[in-house]
């Protein structure tokens, strides 16, 4: 495999022999979550008796909106929750994480975030701007940082809960911009315990971004009240043109579905003006893509690990999100990273990634991208803030083959 792709693209000398190397450790990796994950997909679409009337979808305000109806339920049955709210009218992950804010954290009260300093859009959004979230719902904000092992500090977490009007959790799933690990479920779960038996009256909120479909649980799973994420990555299967999607407790999602439209009308408005169809099958082939994804990641942490940069995770390591961060250690290799892999995406090869402002951001950042739906991280995609440590992140990959040519892309373009 890794030999006829260095041949037919070029790659010789130290690089096709580093790849070779990486291919030994990883190419024979399997990945028994997603055979799980893809059994419990399949077995929500046949519980579900989805029919194709329910591709169809509706214009206007939506009522009665049959893909959207039968998306959510397959959602709920996924996701093992009450009830789903899934909106093209939601456009990203953050704005699904800031309408659940601003639905669920009661004013007067303290959010904690216990995964640490959020990504930057988003604690731009929570606490940073000048009208946040916490300024105008008239909440407090604190941060609980992770332990140097990478796990939820619960003690820390106890001691705060006792001092302070708490009002909701909300714990950043994904690393974000941090050169920190990603939370598995099985850490979710004991965290979550510890915190029930303190108070199981909070509302737990995770920040589900990246990690959908990756373990064979979800946080709701193992006690989220709630998972907020983007339509356009793991769940959107590279199909789902836009959107973002509310999964847990009946009453949350009420509250959501009201700060979205307005008071008493719930969720019942929202076409999916012709979409659903796109929604419904990449959710279907949603399994298969992020194990694409998988692949991609284990064999770009391998080869670069073996020409020498530190990789989280670890080739063959277990993983909870489609993210590969590898700390290149300088800004001017990041911008060839970059470069590297637009050369060999499907979509704009030719263009040029330079650095610039992004709304939310504080520093520069270079972003690779090529996606046939813009933005898609579920399409191989990478970006980083051009900052110290000069860590990038490398995401998705709906073609194995295709990520292992485009990490290859990346690192000729460092060596050359």
């Amino acid at each position: 495999m890794i030999v006829e792709l260095c041949e037919r693209f070029g790659f010789t000398g130290a690089l096709a022999r580093a790849a070779e190397r990486a291919w030994e450790r990883v190419g024979t990796l399997e990945y028994p979550a997603q055979r799980a994950v893809t059994m419990n997909v399949l077995q929500a679409f046949l519980e579900e008796g989805i029919a194709e009337s329910d591709l169809a979808g509706s214009s206007g305000y939506g009522y009665d909106d049959a893909a959207r109806g039968a998306y959510e339920s397959l959602l709920r049955r996924i996701f093992g929750a009450e009830r789903a709210l899934a909106r093209i009218t939601i456009a990203s992950g953050t704005n699904a994480i800031a309408l659940a804010l601003r639905a669920c954290v009661p004013r007067g009260g303290t959010l904690f975030s216990v995964a640490g300093r959020p990504y930057d859009t988003l604690r731009n959004a929570i606490y940073d701007a000048p009208d946040s979230l916490a300024v105008t719902g008239g909440f407090a904000y604190r941060e609980i940082a992770l332990l140097p092992d990478g796990s939820i500090d619960s003690g820390t977490l106890e001691r705060e809960m006792r001092a302070v009007e708490c009002g909701a959790i909300f714990v950043q799933r994904s690393r974000g911009y941090a050169s920190r690990p990603s939370l598995p479920i099985a850490e979710l779960e004991r965290a979550f315990a510890a915190l029930r038996a303190v108070r199981d009256d909070l509302p737990i909120l995770v920040d589900n971004c990246y990690g959908e479909l990756v373990e064979e649980r979800e946080p709701t799973h193992v006690g989220a009240d709630l998972v907020m994420g983007s339509l356009i990555k793991n769940l959107g299967g590279a199909l789902a043109p836009t959107g973002g999607y509310c999964v847990g407790r009946a009453d949350l999602v009420e509250r959501i579905a009201s700060t979205l439209y307005a008071p008493g009308l719930g969720d019942a408005l929202g076409p999916t003006l012709g979409f659903g169809k796109a929604f419904i099958q990449g959710l279907f082939q949603a399994p298969s893509i992020v194990a694409e994804s998988l692949r991609t990641l284990d064999f770009a942490a391998a080869l670069f690990s073996e020409l020498g940069y530190r990789v989280d995770p670890a080739p063959g390591a277990r993983r909870t999100d489609i993210v590969q961060a590898i700390a290149l250690g300088s800004r001017e290799r990041v911008l060839q990273f970059a470069r590297g892999l637009q050369s060999v995406l499907p979509i704009n090869a030719r263009f040029r990634p330079e650095p610039g402002a992004v709304p939310g951001y504080r520093d520069p950042v270079v972003m690779s991208g090529g996606a046939f739906v813009s933005g898609a991280t579920i399409e191989l995609s990478c970006d980083a803030p051009l900052r110290e440590p000069y860590e990038l992140y490398l995401q998705g990959g709906v073609n194995a083959i295709h990520g292992y040519l485009g990490a290859l892309a990346a690192a000729r373009a460092i060596l050359e």
